[in-house]
């Protein structure tokens, strides 16, 4: 008897210290999320549940989430059920004297456990199947829009055609795409794997160095859809986030018109512009028209985004100059270093940078 409360007691510790280190670890995260979270009311917009899904690839996925949940969740009913009722009818009673029958194998039984979880397995696998081939496209669907995506370190690089012009329209974490219309992602890496998902567009897609996939999604409604890099990158992974904002067509169109406008030279933020040149930011950071670097995601119309750095804050003047000033602060580990410039050279740069509409 007394074996047996040092054992409960010992499983209560183990279940209390376990609720302890979850809740802990729980607050931990909440902790830092209320640090790191942009304070801006669009920036947490969407969110990341595969059950809310909003395009024909995410409800597929939807369907093979639900079988699975509902299997598993039946095989949890039913063996707990068996558990309960097996402790309920072979309890120990006061009556009983000796030991009892033991029973030493059962072809039955043994027959049950073998055949329905292959039988599981087996409907599992035609599911998984019949999803992988409607949602792995090889050919982009009829009326795609073709949009190239290039991963870095730690952020995502959009080149879209323009429907308005000629020519490609390059910009950085934040993608606009029509409503209705599907939209054929080629993956690329500029340097280590990465993975495209949006939990409510798409399943998840991983982009290789000298390799290319393939991925499609097509928004029904207008929105903005949130993802996330899914293959641990490095340091910043957590904060190489996805940005999808679907807009109907004449907003979209209007959208391919000012990207695709050139920049707008305002004489009061000369200096800043010239800065912008004599300092390291052109050798990493193109600007149509002023400046061609490749390392870096295109300014040439910043303003126009809503967050900074892949979506770890909100994009105005006060976390753009917060991020000029010291990129690390924001995101440490990233690859853009701090310039150490004076007030006055960080108020002309940014200044310049808010023009970049």
């Amino acid at each position: 008897m007394f074996i047996k409360v040092k054992y409960l007691l010992f499983l209560f510790l183990v279940l209390i210290t376990s609720t302890s280190l979850h809740a802990s670890a729980a607050t931990e995260v909440s902790a830092n999320a209320v640090v790191c979270a942009p304070s801006s009311d669009n920036i947490n917009a969407g969110d990341l549940n595969i059950f809310h899904s909003v395009s024909p690839p995410a409800h597929k996925i939807r369907e093979i989430a639900w079988l699975v949940l509902g299997i598993c969740a039946a095989i949890f009913v039913v063996v707990e059920g068996v558990l309960i009722w097996s402790i309920i009818r072979f309890r120990k009673r006061a009556r009983d004297a000796g030991e009892p029958v033991q029973v030493f194998g059962s072809n039955p039984v043994e027959l049950a456990w073998t055949v329905i979880p292959t039988i599981i397995v087996f409907v599992l696998a035609l599911a998984t199947l019949r999803t992988i081939r409607e949602v792995e496209l090889t050919e982009p669907p009829a009326g795609s829009l073709n949009v190239d995506v290039i991963a870095h370190q730690w952020w995502w690089e959009y080149r879209v055609p323009n429907l308005e012009g000629n020519g490609t329209i390059i910009t950085a974490n934040e993608l606009v795409v029509p409503v209705g219309r599907p939209i054929w992602l080629t993956l690329h890496s500029a340097d280590v794997i990465h993975s495209f998902w949006i939990p409510q567009l798409n399943g998840k897609t991983d982009i290789i160095p000298n390799h290319v996939n393939h991925t499609w999604f097509q928004a029904e409604r207008a929105g903005i859809f949130l993802g996330q890099c899914a293959e641990y990158c490095g340091t910043q992974h957590a904060n190489m986030l996805l940005r999808v904002t679907a807009v109907d067509d004449a907003a979209f169109k209007a959208w391919c018109i000012h990207q695709s406008s050139d920049v707008v030279s305002d004489p009061a933020v000369e200096q800043g512009r010239n800065m912008f040149l004599d300092l390291a930011c052109m050798n990493c950071h193109s600007i149509d028209g002023v400046s061609e670097g490749a390392f870096g995601p295109n300014l040439t119309h910043i303003m126009s985004r809503t967050t900074i750095g892949a979506g770890v804050a909100p994009l105005n003047p006060t976390t753009l100059r917060a991020w000029v000033d010291d990129p690390q602060n924001l995101k440490v580990g990233c690859n853009m270093p701090s310039l150490e410039l004076d007030p006055s050279q960080l108020d002309s740069i940014v200044a310049y940078l808010l023009t970049l509409k």
